[in-house]
């Protein structure tokens, strides 16, 4: 069993890389949205992995069916074009620098996780709905309320957004 757990947690790895890659290296706006979704999708796994279902189905809910929807909403009411710089090919220099300041940071933490990675966690108590609804609506109110937060100012971006182009005409 463990080792299917290996697996799924590298498949859901392997997810979020491959989304976040997407979302930075694709020139249209839409698949890097699909890339961010992809992304987001593979951390709800990652909460799945360590038995946390509620909060992988909330990841999907806001993030991916929230603030996605979102984002697409802008884009799509924005009709971005896309600007001369985006058809040009990037200068070897640029993609060098880049990869340089991605791999960096990954050895260095890699060397820490390796050195002095943890031994291992204690598995988790279950919590249930209840007990986990008196926490939220308890000592986790801000961070509950934060959630609507970035609802409402990703929607209200949306609207601002599509107001100046629908202006502009």
């Amino acid at each position: 069993m463990e080792s299917l757990a290996h697996i799924a947690f590298g498949v859901y790895t392997a997810l979020i890389v491959g989304g976040a890659c997407i979302a930075v290296l694709a020139r249209s706006l839409v698949r890097s949205l699909v890339g961010l979704v992809a992304t987001l999708f593979g951390v709800a796994g990652l909460y799945l992995l360590m038995a946390a279902p509620f909060i992988a189905l909330m990841q999907i809910l806001i993030y991916v069916g929230g603030v996605s929807v979102l984002i697409f909403f802008a884009i799509m009411l924005t009709h971005a074009a896309p600007t001369g710089d985006e058809s040009k090919s990037r200068p070897v220099r640029k993609r060098l620098n880049a990869i340089f300041a991605m791999t960096v940071p990954a050895v260095v933490l890699a060397i820490q996780i390796i050195v002095h990675g943890p031994k291992g966690f204690e598995m988790p108590s279950e919590v249930s709905l209840p007990e986990l609804g008196a926490g939220l609506l308890g000592p986790y109110l801000l961070a509950f309320e934060l959630i609507s937060v970035v609802l409402f100012v990703a929607m209200a971006g949306a609207i601002m957004l599509a107001w100046r182009q629908w202006g502009k005409r």
